[in-house]
């Protein structure tokens, strides 16, 4: 078998990321960090670093590294290092492998089972031990390990499912493409700034999988 080098491939894309916009360097050093082509499969591999999203089956993608690298920084919101993060959609589990880099405890739920199974084993061969893993409807989140200092759903809903902003810590920031498929949808940060209160803030124009509600094996 024929074993590529992505040192190149890697490097341009944190060059062209950081051409489009991304500043803050914890989050360009892990994306520098984590080898996206473990998280794709091999015919998909010489594509990993391109600035696009890949297929991953059941209908799913692995988003384009801008907006992995988009989403971190507003989860990240300057800070260095977060202590808890929930993650909804661990898809193939690149962006949890990411935030891994940058928090202390990463929590993420996946409706399918084989992609969560999937996301454990590479985890784990790449040595990453801070990311609990939970099976179940992303709309309900991990409300038994909540509060959490940030929140990032990898999936976009309608709207804003009130249960994830309930679990979110006071100053803690909700992550999340809000809208229809095809419809506009936007990168959406909604902060809780007291029990009841929020502030919400939208960004960049995404294009998204739909979030959807139930478990599959």
């Amino acid at each position: 078998m024929i074993r590529r080098n992505y040192q190149w491939a890697r490097q341009t894309m944190l060059e062209r990321l950081v051409s489009q916009g991304i500043r803050a360097q914890p989050v360009l050093d892990a994306m520098a960090a984590v080898p996206r082509e473990a998280f794709v499969d091999e015919v998909q591999s010489v594509r990993a670093y391109e600035d696009c999203s890949l297929p991953i089956g059941q209908g799913q993608t692995l988003s384009q590294p801008y907006i992995v690298a988009r989403m971190t920084e507003l989860v990240m919101a300057g800070e260095p290092r977060l202590t808890r993060v929930l993650e909804v959609g661990t898809g193939s589990g690149y962006q949890a492998a990411v935030l891994a880099q940058l928090c202390q405890s990463v929590f993420t739920v996946e409706r399918i089972g084989a992609f969560l199974e999937q996301a454990k084993a590479r985890h784990r061969a790449l040595g990453l031990l801070n990311i609990r893993y939970m099976h179940r409807d992303g709309f309900k989140g991990w409300p038994s390990q909540a509060p959490f200092e940030a929140i990032v759903v990898t999936a976009a809903p309608d709207a804003v499912p009130p249960e994830l902003k309930e679990q979110l810590a006071i100053g803690g920031r909700l992550v999340i493409p809000v809208g229809a498929q095809g419809g506009g949808q936007k990168l959406t940060v909604i902060t809780r700034l007291a029990d009841n209160e929020y502030q919400t803030r939208w960004y960049d124009l995404v294009s998204f999988v739909p979030l959807l509600p139930g478990s599959l094996a």
